[in-house]
């Protein structure tokens, strides 16, 4: 996925390619009544970031550059889309990562920062953002996750509090995963941090409470692009026209480096736990136990070589109507995974560093727009509807610049933070 991003960054600046599946820089936003015919491009009404401006760092336990990189991904025809922009491609050099096996077991690498303990592996992420600061003479970053996913980790003590946190960086505590750790270091130097992986990362209670005050924004988890993008349409369908749900089977293929890390059952665990939940969210089962007290969800992903980064997803739904007679909706998506998340990571990048200018600190929910498993705040129900989600991140735009055009309807779901 970071290939594709930055090879695509490359080309839409250099007007060989348009942004497309980015909505900060290709959708419109109405001001006013729709009578007004104010529509302007959201590019043109909010300050985002000129992609002029933007230059890329990358920490990677493999030691290819950008231009290797996407010629071993195989997402993007070379002559088409790569030879054109190699020299800016082969400038990005990944920093050696904070990595360790025991989180990702079916990864060999040796661009790593080697056998450390995970004290010396934050200060080395904090001392490697500082130098890329003063080496590209940037003035503001952003950190965005888009590492495999890790192993399955739950929630425990030593995430509750700061000083919980940092007492178990230095006792080296296994509950403390490398994301985490890039999480605290972008934290700790004022870097806005949005996590793409479905592993913890920065939405643990340390992490979050340092963000709020220190006024840093956060967002995550788990890019929404493929088979979650289905469900967040269709489920929110069956609920709005009450039909019942008995069964919804999701399966996947995929060969990419992702797809192999999954077919570890730790790793597997982590992604299931994260899609598992957006149907119980959605459907509100103990509102409708008729309709959806009793689902059947069932998730499997297969990593499978031959087809490299063109996923399947292939989804049967078994549901009910009147008088309780069953029907079945059947979906096969033949998608590209990262073709789908390049333009999400992007969005999340300008809208991240949007959120910093602004003051925003925080979690930002108004982002869940593009997440599987949206960050919210203690105690509050995530809202993964696609529609709400993205009257939500129009809204909260709109908030931004003084345009504060909510209905009294569309106040329920509004947020900015």
């Amino acid at each position: 996925m970071a290939s594709t991003l930055i090879a695509g960054v490359e080309l839409v600046k250099r007007g060989m390619a348009d942004p497309v599946g980015s909505l900060a820089l290709m959708d419109h936003i109405r001001l006013g009544k729709r009578t007004d015919n104010r529509n302007p491009l959201i590019k043109d009404f909010v300050p985002i970031a000129s992609l002029d401006d933007v230059v890329f760092g990358a920490w990677d336990p493999f030691p290819d550059d950008a231009y290797v990189a996407a010629q071993r991904a195989g997402v993007l025809e070379a002559g088409r889309h790569l030879e054109g922009i190699a020299d800016a491609l082969r400038d990005v050099r990944p920093m050696p990562a904070a990595f360790d096996r025991q989180y990702v077991k079916r990864l060999d690498a040796d661009n790593v920062m080697g056998t450390i303990d995970k004290r010396a592996m934050l200060n080395g992420i904090r001392e490697d953002i500082n130098r890329f600061r003063e080496e590209k003479q940037v003035d503001r970053l952003v950190m965005i996750w888009a590492a495999s996913t890790e192993i399955f980790i739950e929630i425990g003590p030593a995430h509750m509090t700061l000083e919980a946190f940092e007492a178990a960086i230095d006792a080296n505590d296994p509950t403390i995963a490398p994301s985490m750790l890039y999480a605290y270091a972008a934290l700790q130097e004022g870097v806005p941090f949005a996590n793409g992986a479905p592993n913890l990362c920065v939405d643990v209670p340390a992490l979050r409470q340092y963000a709020t005050d220190h006024g840093v924004p956060i967002s995550g988890k788990d890019f929404k692009t493929g088979q979650t993008l289905v469900k967040t349409v269709l489920g929110p369908m069956l609920k709005a026209r009450m039909l019942g749900l008995s069964g919804w089977y999701s399966t996947n293929i995929l060969g990419n480096r992702d797809g192999e890390v999954l077919d570890d059952p730790d790793n597997f665990k982590t992604k299931e736990e994260s899609k598992l939940g957006v149907l119980e969210d959605i459907l509100q089962p103990d509102l409708f136990p008729g309709l959806y007290g009793d689902v059947y969800h069932k998730v499997r992903i297969n990593y499978y070589p031959p087809r490299g980064d063109n996923k399947e997803g292939w989804d049967n739904i078994d549901l009910f109507g009147w008088l309780g007679y069953p029907m079945q909706l059947k979906v096969d998506f033949l998608c590209r995974d990262s073709i789908l998340a390049a333009p999400l990571a992007l969005d999340l990048v300008l809208f991240s560093d949007l959120a910093q200018r602004a003051g925003m600190g925080g979690i930002q929910e108004w982002l869940s727009f593009y997440y599987k498993s949206p960050q919210v705040a203690p105690g509050l129900h995530p809202e993964h509807d696609l529609f709400i989600q993205l009257v939500k991140l129009k809204n909260t735009l709109r908030w931004m610049m003084g345009e504060d055009q909510i209905t009294h309807l569309g106040r329920e779901y509004y947020d900015a933070g």
